[in-house]
């Protein structure tokens, strides 16, 4: 059975930091792309990060990029996402995502294979 349990949303004040994690199993995270999805209340879903299943490239949201950073542990089968300076317009539930194929900003999130249940991020003024 394939779970991905993110970790570590929670509240912060404008100007503030969060990391989040995503611990992955039942797949062979080494073989996979992951990345991290965001939804706002009354928004799509929208891309904020990926990285390939070598950790060798990355990519963003122009409205994250300087700020976020993702990486991947493949030791532990785990994903981060650090978020520093954090605005208001982040808040969101955050997803990790796990896909064979490419994750970007022009992929359509609904080709992503694997969800997590997501996890909460307010970032207040």
């Amino acid at each position: 059975q394939v779970q991905l349990v993110e970790s570590g949303g929670g509240l912060v004040q404008a100007g503030g930091s969060l990391g989040l994690s995503c611990a992955v199993s039942g797949l062979p995270f080494s073989a996979y792309n992951m990345g991290w999805f965001r939804q706002a209340p009354g928004k799509e879903l929208e891309f904020v990060a990926a990285i390939l299943r070598s950790g060798g490239s990355t990519d963003y949201a122009d409205s994250v990029k300087g700020r976020f950073t993702i990486s991947r542990d493949s030791t532990n089968k785990t994903l981060y996402l650090q978020m520093n300076n954090l605005k208001p317009e982040d808040t969101a539930v955050y997803f990790c995502a796990a896909r064979f194929g490419i994750i970007g900003p022009s992929v359509a999130p609904d080709v992503v294979q694997y969800w997590g249940q997501g996890t909460q991020v307010t970032v207040s003024s």
